[in-house]
């Protein structure tokens, strides 16, 4: 775990982490960031596998980024749409600068976010909340009924050991049902894999994988197959969190503010797209998707109460006193709004 600053006149020597920031900050404030490279109206964004990047893929469709930047007098712009699946990838993107936008699981982000804060050109800021659903965690052992059946030869797949979304919400929901002490028991049964292939994975009983705690579609999907069942549900045991954000490097903000403000209003638009037509959204996650899902499938979990879309994050606060109390950070907020730029506002 990384150590805090120190006090006083004499500042502790910078821990690993630290220290490969501080070259991230370098290297990107030396590279060719892409507000001075050939072409300064690229802006890339991160997307990911899931349902959960559905607005993204709204925005992707619809060109919404770009008419936004465009009523915020930044003409010309294009996007290049990056997909990325897993925290550290996406982290690594953001602080290499190859990124403007990213999205990623709210724990990855304020994880960053503490780790960052102060460093030069590493820095990054909370653009908006993205969605909120449940995180199922399934098996295809008929013996496991709850997390206490899991054995140290049961696989459990995630997309990023200890790191990603789904391996910090599944260390949450450990210590709220086998108590805090007990938050990481399942961390050394984990596996890293992609959700496309951990489904398959699940699904065909290969590569030792007995578990997946994913998002729908993929949850979906897999409960509909024989012998597949569903051991517990994040919102069940923890609420609506939100799952996903969007961040951005503070000094792309700080630079041009206007790209911000034009985000969150694309951002808006396309959650307001998905609720007027639930139709046409699924038509858009179904084609821009491999994972092999119908558009029926996808209003059917567009039409559920637990999955929401909107700009403002909720329950952040829950990750960050989770994240503090096994020390993944060593400083936390007040509030959520302190890691969210100003123009986000309030619900």
């Amino acid at each position: 775990m990384q150590q805090g600053e120190g006090g006083g006149r004499h500042r502790a020597k910078p821990s690993p982490r630290r220290r490969a920031l501080m070259a991230a900050g370098l290297g990107a404030a030396f590279a060719p960031a892409l507000v001075r490279s050939s072409n300064p109206r690229t802006v890339r964004i991160s997307k990911g596998y899931g349902l959960l990047y559905l607005p993204l893929l709204v925005m992707e469709k619809e060109r919404l980024f770009e008419r936004h930047a465009a009523r915020q007098g930044l003409r010309g712009v294009s996007v290049e749409w990056v997909l990325l699946d897993g925290g550290n990838s996406v982290d690594d993107a953001v602080m290499a600068g190859t990124l403007d936008f990213a999205a990623a699981g709210a724990p990855g982000f304020i994880e960053l976010w503490a780790r960052a804060r102060g460093i030069p050109n590493v820095e990054v800021i909370g653009i908006s909340g993205l969605s909120t659903t449940s995180l199922s965690l399934n098996t295809n052992r008929p013996q496991i009924a709850s997390l206490d059946d899991f054995t140290p030869s049961d696989r459990i797949a995630v997309p990023g050991i200890r790191t990603s979304l789904s391996a910090v919400v599944l260390q949450m929901v450990a210590s709220k049902l086998l108590g805090p002490q007990h938050f990481a028991r399942l961390d050394s049964i984990t596996v890293n894999l992609p959700h496309p292939q951990a489904m398959q994975a699940l699904i065909r009983r290969e590569s030792g994988v007995t578990a997946h705690f994913t998002s729908p579609p993929f949850s979906t999907l897999e409960l509909r197959q024989p012998g597949i069942h569903r051991v517990v549900d994040s919102i069940d045991v923890l609420g609506p969190l939100t799952l996903d954000v969007v961040f951005a490097p503070k000094r792309r903000v700080d630079a041009e503010p206007a790209l911000a403000t034009a985000f969150i209003g694309a951002l808006d638009e396309a959650n307001r797209l998905i609720a007027h037509d639930r139709q046409a959204a699924a038509a858009i996650y179904v084609a821009s998707s491999s994972v092999g899902v119908s558009r029926d499938d996808v209003m059917q979990v567009l039409a559920a109460p637990e999955t929401r879309f909107s700009v403002w994050p909720e329950l952040l606060m829950d990750y960050v006193e989770f994240l503090y109390m096994v020390g993944t950070i060593k400083a936390k907020p007040r509030t959520w709004n302190e890691m969210f730029v100003a123009m986000l506002g309030k619900p």
